[in-house]
């Protein structure tokens, strides 16, 4: 995002900061299903024009008003393009995984603070165990495994 706004704005990028940071926690995340800030508070954000009080007596004229709403749209567009941009090299390098029945495969464990499960603590701590025979295919990427006593 800095380099969008470095590239875009030149020698005042660090005014455009607010807008960047307005602009990224306004955009649709596909992971979360909104916007961050609106998943944090439930609502849209109101635009940077509209940030001053209702009790100061700030004249607002049209230019600053347009000016920073094409600002809000170049800005977005440079995110868009770097998420593409992002999403078609992560995409290149994805290999669809194929497990078959009767592989064996490795299960990653997460660790539980204060938990021993495996016999080690902290950074020794496995962050895989198995391997397991795999029994049968549940779901797309659900698998029914063999764990031995």
């Amino acid at each position: 995002m800095l380099r969008a706004c470095v590239i875009d704005f030149g020698k005042g990028w660090d005014r455009h900061l607010p807008l960047v940071e307005f602009s990224y926690n306004n955009s649709y995340h596909t992971s979360i299903k909104a916007a961050p800030f609106e998943a944090l508070y439930g609502r849209k954000c109101r635009l940077p024009i509209c940030w001053a009080k209702v009790e100061d007596a700030q004249l607002t004229s049209l230019k600053i008003i347009h000016e920073t709403t094409e600002k809000v749209i170049q800005i977005k567009k440079r995110i868009q393009a770097t998420r593409d941009r992002q999403k078609r090299y992560a995409d290149r390098r994805r290999k669809p995984l194929e497990i078959q029945v009767r592989d064996k495969v490795m299960l990653k464990v997460s660790p539980w603070k204060g938990v021993i499960h495996f016999g080690k603590q902290g950074k020794l701590n496995p962050r895989y165990i198995g391997p397991f025979k795999v029994l049968a295919k549940v779901r797309t990427i659900a698998y029914r495994l063999e764990f031995s006593d």
